[in-house]
């Protein structure tokens, strides 16, 4: 399932800037195109998608599909047990 996230929460994740984001969203989704980190820029509600493995797991998931972005997770992922097929359940599990 594509994750979708904001101008927040890739700021937060550490892979763009708040100046580069202040500058041109457009170019930024373009270098972040290019880097495989996300897929696509919807221009009019200023959603970003995160790429996705061929397998449909999301990039920031380990082989143990645990998330390893878990601390700065987007807040589509902070708000999952909320919500989702499993209201309550977290297969994330702190080491």
């Amino acid at each position: 399932m594509p994750v979708e996230v904001s101008v927040g929460d890739l700021i937060r994740l550490g892979v763009l800037t708040e100046d580069e984001a202040s500058r041109s969203l457009k170019v930024a989704a373009a270098r972040l195109k290019r880097e495989k980190i996300v897929k696509t820029f919807r221009v009019r509600s200023l959603i970003f998608v995160l790429e996705q493995r061929s397998n449909g797991d999301c990039i920031f998931l380990d082989k143990n599909r645990r998330c390893t972005v878990y601390e700065k997770r987007p807040e589509i992922c902070r708000q999952f047990p909320k919500i989702g097929p499993k209201p309550g359940f977290c297969p994330y599990q702190p080491k």
